[in-house]
């Protein structure tokens, strides 16, 4: 048999000729064995979306023979290499550190080089970076990204969720590399459902930058629909958004201050917390006006005039 090598800009292709048929080698990444963490699960999961999940052989092993061998190798080996497609991180001095501080594991490395290839745009293999990446390495890494403000409470994270799917003492180590290999499938499902999430966010970012552009009070946009705001008009004036519902009523929402807070840049009247139906008509006095919440941040009426009416008061109360 004669094996060769077809190449692209990003990776080999190893293939092997049998008679009169072509057939494709199986590429083969290895990783290392016993526990498993979210990085590796997720490098691995990255990297059989770039090559194709039936071109793949997964191998998990530190024995080094067996490292060497592989097309692939992430979270062992103790080399990163793109040209050698190696993406590890536990070598001395690491793989590098993102400018914000926040030191590369092997899903960094990997989503670094092929980030954008999976996503098919650089924007939002940025933003996945950013949302999932950087904090599955930090997690990897020792890093912690929040604050502890109650004793004996955590967040539950995604490095959790991945790593409780790791056997317990009283499983098998084949049932180690079922579950593993079970773990990369989630995470291959759950990136391409962030590009989904990011390239619609994407998309909806541009369309509310063009109505802030048009809006002629920049304190107030009003959206034919619903889109996701909060990060397109970060930094803006903007105190209220007005979007209709799909069962026909209207909406008036406050802007937060940032994403990660609870705080509005300016609330309702105080006398509409809470109220509902002609208490909120009264107090408003607003024909249509349905409800309001009692933290003051979203109320809704029944048509497009009427949420108009109560956003112009809102904005000069």
């Amino acid at each position: 048999n004669n094996i060769y090598l077809s190449y692209n800009s990003n990776y080999y292709l190893p293939r092997i000729y049998k008679g009169t048929n072509l057939e494709m080698a199986k590429i083969k990444i290895v990783t290392h064995n016993s526990k498993f963490h979210t990085d590796d699960i997720f490098a691995v999961a990255t990297l059989m979306i770039v090559l194709g999940e039936d071109n793949v052989e997964v191998v998990r092993s530190r024995d080094a023979e067996v490292v060497k061998s592989g097309d692939y190798v992430v979270d062992v080996g103790g080399e990163y290499n793109f040209d050698t497609k190696r993406f590890d991180h536990h070598q001395i001095g690491g793989a590098g550190v993102r400018e914000n501080g926040i030191p590369y594991a092997s899903f960094g490395l990997v989503w670094k080089h092929f980030g954008e290839q999976v996503c098919g745009n650089k924007k939002v293999s940025t933003k996945i970076d950013e949302v999932l990446v950087q904090p599955v390495d930090a997690g990897d890494n020792g890093v912690e990204l929040s604050d502890l403000r109650f004793e004996g409470v955590r967040p539950h994270t995604i490095v959790m969720y991945f790593e409780s799917f790791n056997p317990t003492w009283k499983n098998s180590t084949l049932e180690r590399m079922n579950e593993f290999m079970n773990s990369v499938n989630l995470a291959r499902e759950y990136i391409k459902r962030q590009i989904v999430l990011m390239s619609d966010l994407m998309d909806a970012n541009e369309i509310v930058r063009e109505i802030y552009k048009s809006s002629e009070d920049k304190r107030l946009i009003v959206m034919d629909k619903f889109y996701p705001f909060n990060e397109a008009l970060k930094g803006e004036e903007v105190l209220f958004s007005v979007f209709p519902q799909e069962d026909g009523r209207w909406v008036l929402k406050a802007i937060k201050e940032d994403d990660e807070s609870f705080i509005y840049k300016k609330q309702f009247p105080k006398d509409w917390a809470g109220k509902t139906g002609l208490q909120l008509e009264e107090a408003t006095g607003v024909t249509g006006a349905i409800a309001c919440h009692n933290d003051l941040w979203i109320a809704t009426a029944k048509t497009k005039e009427a949420i108009l009416k109560m956003a112009e008061i809102a904005l000069n109360s």
